[in-house]
């Protein structure tokens, strides 16, 4: 199952009781928020939760399987989830 920013606004709207304008506008803060952190700072941590962190991958050479001709891949920004303890437990 998914969810969505959708959903996250619908959950909001039932449990807190808030127009779907403000849920709507609050999820959507919540992820600029951390998109803006990634940029600036390179990690952001949900305390009880995981932490997010960015990491710049290797410049590779890649493979079209099909021609067998080869192509570079250029280095890019990705970021990584890494749960804790408290995650993981209520996981498993």
């Amino acid at each position: 199952m998914n969810l969505t920013k959708k959903d996250l606004s619908a959950v909001l709207k039932k449990e807190l009781k808030l127009s779907v304008n403000i849920s709507d506008s609050l999820v959507d803060e919540f992820f600029k928020v951390i998109k803006t952190t990634l940029r600036s700072q390179k990690n952001f941590k949900l305390s009880g939760f995981g932490s997010f962190e960015t990491f710049v991958t290797k410049e590779r050479i890649g493979r079209n399987p099909k021609t067998m001709k080869n192509y570079r891949i250029p280095s890019q920004n990705k970021v990584r989830f890494s749960p804790t303890s408290k995650a993981k437990y209520f996981l498993n």
